[in-house]
């Protein structure tokens, strides 16, 4: 993994997701100031939306834009092969199986997004 797909890139990209959930702008013609909650698309709670119910695509959500997932390892046997798993392997299982609850590393992170869709 280079380039977009690498760890570092994938921190900074959830520090600038960070940053735009938090952007705040006024609108003129509501007269009041907006923010993301004003206008994500939140298809599992239309009603009261947090920022983390917005259906955001992006790659970090196979993480659940959550640091300290992105940086686990564990290690893993199967069988007879044997080593440490981290970010790549769920990702690459991710990519295969998005509707996924638990993937089957040692790591058993969910596939689904943030806002709890795939």
């Amino acid at each position: 993994f280079s380039g977009v797909l690498a760890q570092d890139v994938l921190r900074a990209l959830l520090e600038l997701q960070d940053a735009l959930a938090g952007a705040v702008a006024w609108a003129p013609a509501a007269g009041r100031n907006v923010t993301l909650r004003d206008v994500c698309y939140a298809p599992l709670n239309p009603a009261e939306p947090g920022v983390g119910d917005c259906a955001v695509s992006s790659v970090t959500q196979y993480f659940q834009n959550n640091r300290s997932r992105l940086a686990l390892t564990a290690w893993q046997q199967d069988g007879k092969e044997q080593g440490t798993v981290d970010w790549r392997d769920h990702l690459m299982y991710c990519v295969s199986s998005p509707l996924s609850f638990k993937d089957i590393t040692a790591l058993e992170l969910s596939c689904m997004a943030e806002y709890g869709g795939p």
